[in-house]
């Protein structure tokens, strides 16, 4: 049986705006909880999929952060152009990477980094995590062993050139945290297996703002926002978007 996959949403809650943006191979549905949660509460939620997430894992690999940055320009853009003026970010993961970015590109409300990498691993970690992936999706798909197997021979034929600009865009987000002049508010899980948990500390101290907390949650693993603590979470975001000082 196919199971349906997540899509990109947009949750109308009101004038301020949240922009909400998924882990490398993750989709709409890591945010989309948190995203409910803050239309209940006035904001309006938009989450992008990034080129080559949430389809067969054969387009992943043919995709890299560049399309990926691109779609999350678009998203933002998409906000603006639908009239929302201030508009505030929270990623997870790669997100996380990304919201940093937008935070010393274009101008933003408040910026929610979520277990985002500041440390590089190993092609070969990351790899491990892009097969996992696959033979999940695969699955997911309702295919039988043999053929999720007979698949999974052929993906590891495809070359994988993203994960050396992956490493790139995360040294280069790192080389510039200190030019984040927005009010930032860290998450970081204690049970994180996927990153050095010590990227929290370089994003907390490296961002110049001077409106900036930083929150480890103890019972929480990677996937943050879909983990044990995530209502905790969902709070603890809204009650820092409501501190951001917004025109409307």
């Amino acid at each position: 049986m196919k199971i349906a996959m997540p899509k990109p949403f947009t949750f109308e809650g009101g004038p301020r705006a949240v922009l909400l943006l998924h882990g490398f191979t993750g989709n709409s549905a890591d945010v989309r909880m948190l995203g409910r949660f803050l239309e209940k509460r006035g904001y309006t939620c938009h989450a992008p999929h990034y080129k080559g997430h949430g389809v067969p894992p054969e387009e992943l690999v043919h995709t890299g952060p560049e399309d990926w940055w691109q779609d999350v320009t678009e998203a933002y853009e998409y906000l603006k152009n639908k009239g929302h003026k201030e508009i505030a970010v929270a990623g997870l993961s790669l997100g996380g990477v990304f919201s940093l970015k937008l935070g010393y590109t274009v101008p933003i409300k408040g910026i929610v980094p979520m277990c985002a990498p500041m440390y590089i691993k190993s092609e070969e970690i990351m790899y491990e995590g892009i097969l996992d992936y696959a033979r999940e999706f695969k699955k997911r798909e309702g295919k039988s062993a043999e053929q999720v197997e007979a698949e999974m021979d052929d993906f590891k034929k495809t070359p994988m050139n993203t994960l050396k600009a992956l490493q790139n865009l995360i040294a280069d987000v790192r080389d510039h945290v200190d030019h984040i002049y927005a009010p930032t508010f860290v998450v970081q899980a204690r049970h994180d297996h996927m990153i050095n948990t010590d990227s929290a500390n370089i994003i907390y101290n490296g961002i110049e703002s001077d409106e900036k907390a930083i929150k480890w949650y103890e019972e929480s693993g990677h996937v943050i926002t879909l983990d044990k603590e995530k209502e905790q979470l969902h709070e603890d975001v809204f009650q820092f978007l409501e501190s951001l000082n917004w025109e409307e």
